[in-house]
């Protein structure tokens, strides 16, 4: 449990500063091209992890079609989702909205993949939209906002992470950590290379420019692929419901990182929102964690 939980903390501060980064790197690309930058580097720096380590990765019977889809659950379109959605409002309500992981884990679990949900879970649940609802910001004749867009496309992006974290879970249990990392980073650079290639080609000469790559390094090297070495490793020996719990800590990082660096400016409605969301999604997991902290005293 001490590795889980060290791992989970980490994780939280890598993920913390990455909506900082899409934001900064938003400024010179359109999401289509961010998506591509955080798969290419995120996978470049898992290869560089297999040469040195000398792993072998099996090639030869992988479940090809599983890897794909979490590949596109997980990577792909969660991280287009999180870049429209930062494009409307600022990275800390992005990394707020976030925090509802948990809570879209145990609805797709409930309705998807048969799972049993406790009474608390359902309260955790409906307290977890609440908070959606309050961040909403949703009035009379504000049903079109800039604001009520990007929350309503960040939580699309949570859905795909719960679903991708249930899809790991299940068809993927039988790879390493490392191979499910490396595999999922390198189908997302090939399906978004051809996306961007689609709906926007002007965006491949300016990866040219090495002043523009450096915070594609800390969002991809370090908030795809290193991340997801302990995302992966949270899910494999922790469980899905565990490794969402990440998002208890990156909106408070990535809420003081966006207001230092970026002079975002921090709403009580965002406090309040992330309040409300935090205790959906600690009343959701208080048997888990009771479960767990037992299992660790043992």
């Amino acid at each position: 449990m001490a590795k889980l939980y060290s791992a989970l903390l980490v994780l939280s501060l890598i993920w913390g500063t990455s909506f900082l980064f899409i934001k900064i790197l938003l400024e010179s690309f359109d999401p289509y091209a961010v998506v591509f930058g955080r798969s290419l580097f995120g996978a470049l720096i898992l290869l560089m992890i297999v040469l040195v380590k000398k792993e072998k990765l099996v090639i030869k019977n992988i479940p090809k079609r599983p890897l794909l889809f979490v590949a596109l659950m997980n990577n792909v379109i969660p991280w287009l989702f999180i870049c429209t959605s930062e494009t409307k409002i600022s990275s800390g309500l992005a990394s707020i909205i976030n925090a509802t992981t948990p809570i879209w884990t145990l609805v797709i679990g409930f309705f998807i993949f048969s799972a049993k949900l406790r009474k608390n879970q359902w309260v955790g649940v409906l307290v977890g939209f609440i908070g959606i609802f309050i961040l909403s910001e949703i009035r009379p004749g504000n049903y079109f906002s800039d604001n009520l867009l990007g929350v309503v496309l960040m939580s699309c992006a949570t859905f795909c992470y719960g679903m991708g974290s249930h899809l790991t879970k299940k068809y993927l249990a039988n790879l390493s950590i490392l191979e499910i990392s490396f595999y999922t980073l390198a189908m997302s650079t090939v399906i978004s290379f051809a996306v961007m290639l689609m709906v926007s080609p002007k965006s491949v000469p300016e990866f040219l420019h090495i002043s523009l790559l450096w915070p594609f390094f800390g969002l991809g090297a370090l908030g795809s692929g290193i991340a997801y070495l302990l995302y992966y490793f949270l899910v494999q020996k922790g469980g899905p419901e565990f490794s969402s719990l990440v998002t208890y800590l990156a909106p408070v990082s990535a809420i003081l990182w966006g207001a230092l660096l970026l002079k975002e400016t921090i709403h009580l409605t965002m406090i309040l929102g992330l309040g409300v969301i935090f205790l959906g999604v600690y009343i959701s997991s208080f048997k888990m964690k009771a479960k767990s902290d037992k299992e660790a005293a043992a």
